[in-house]
């Protein structure tokens, strides 16, 4: 989670994006789980560490081991986790194994991409998975792209084109939020026809009522997303590495 989500007062624990968004990342953990005893998740660019903290929720022992990585984590933060199950560090472990590896909506704010995924490779020793999710389509760039350091939105075959060329296996590339599409999209472009707009994030915390009604839809559109090719406002790949 993007630790700027969190200074505009989003909570991931009950946020409708959050808790619809990592309903595909659980399916895919149970999915790998019924085939392995335990996973070690490294969680790359993870800020708050949101999504492998709440794998680890959910399949408790099952996990291994957790890594959450990010450059932004102080001294003081590295040294309480040390040594303990889940863990805070500033880089890749030297020697991922047996593990899934997490980049939930990190790619993107990387001017080399391809680099990050090459990196990962080199550290990663027999059987590794993936799940990448990164933001969609070039025709939402808006001022939130802007606010969050964005460098670029991707594609199904644009993410495909650079996962290939770091060499990862792909089991899967699709949409998520695909019913929300033509709603962002049309916001945004109202929101780009403003002159003088200040970059800011689109994301905003909810009433009850509306988030309850939100999560109610996209989790909907997860049962489904894995089908997907179409359109929606995030792009997500799983394979293995």
């Amino acid at each position: 989670m993007d630790l700027k989500e969190l200074e505009n007062g989003i909570n991931p624990e009950i946020h409708w994006y959050y808790q619809s968004k990592i309903q595909p990342l659980i399916a895919y953990a149970k999915k790998l789980l019924s085939s392995s005893d335990q996973l070690t998740i490294v969680d790359v660019g993870s800020g708050s560490g949101f999504f492998a903290i709440s794998l680890e929720r959910v399949f408790g022992d099952k996990i291994r081991k957790v890594y959450l990585v990010d450059i932004n984590y102080t001294r003081e933060e590295i040294e309480e986790t040390r040594g303990k199950k889940i863990e805070k560090t500033l880089v890749i472990p030297d020697k991922i194994e047996n593990g899934l590896v997490i980049l939930m909506d990190v790619l993107e704010h990387l001017e080399d991409d391809l680099l990050m995924l090459k990196n990962i490779k080199a550290n990663s020793v027999g059987n590794n998975h993936y799940f990448i999710t990164v933001p969609a389509f070039n025709s939402l760039w808006s001022g939130h792209d802007v606010y969050l350091g964005h460098y670029r939105r991707y594609k199904v075959d644009t993410l495909n084109k650079v996962l290939n060329e770091a060499k990862y296996s792909i089991s899967n590339t699709y949409y998520l939020y695909g019913s929300l599409f033509p709603m962002v999209w049309t916001a945004r472009k109202l929101d780009n026809m403003k002159k003088d707009k200040e970059a800011t994030s689109n994301m905003k915390p909810f009433s009850p009522l509306v988030n309850k009604i939100l999560l109610g839809i996209t989790s909907i559109d997860m049962k489904l997303a894995s089908l997907n090719k179409l359109c929606g406002v995030t792009c997500v790949s799983q394979g293995t590495i």
